[in-house]
């Protein structure tokens, strides 16, 4: 019977443990997601000389990415365990696809964007085009983001 309890009390706190950490890193995720999102207004205001200067703000970013996969493997891990221990998993399955969906987003929508410009070192012909696209592509991924975290709260606090 203690071994029974103690397999349990450690299952318990892996869980307890996988859900701290797959909050933390939705919210860190949420960082940049969040930066993008606010200044979108501002800088869609900017003409072509001022938004290539505002865009060097972003150089070093791609680092966030260690962010985005921690995220990712937190919460498929965090489902995955939930689901083993016949725990309710479907919010955190779900926050699990939100951020899938923003890698989907990335890939899809913003990385083209970036190649087109050269990581925004430079502005070919119908910019603002290219501009718009990018500047969409992050507010999507940033509601998204909000969306995998609030549900990663969700299924970490319900009783």
């Amino acid at each position: 019977m203690t071994g029974t309890v103690a397999g349990l009390m450690r299952c318990v706190d892996m869980l307890y443990t996988l859900r701290v950490i797959a909050v933390l890193f939705a919210a860190l995720a949420l960082v940049p997601a969040g930066a993008h999102l606010f200044s979108m207004a501002s800088k869609l205001q900017m003409d072509r000389g001022a938004y290539l200067s505002a865009q060097r703000a972003y150089d070093g970013w791609s680092l966030f990415g260690i962010v985005v996969i921690a995220a990712l493997i937190s919460c498929l891990a965090l489902t995955v365990a939930l689901y083993r221990a016949g725990e309710s998993y479907i919010l955190a399955a779900l926050a699990f696809l939100c951020l899938v969906g923003t890698q989907g987003i990335f890939w899809t929508f913003t990385f083209p964007m970036n190649s087109a410009t050269e990581n925004w070192t430079m502005l070919p012909p119908k910019w603002e085009f290219l501009r718009m696209q990018w500047e969409l592509s992050h507010a999507g991924s940033a509601a998204l983001n909000f969306t995998a975290l609030v549900l990663l709260v969700i299924a970490t606090t319900k009783s």
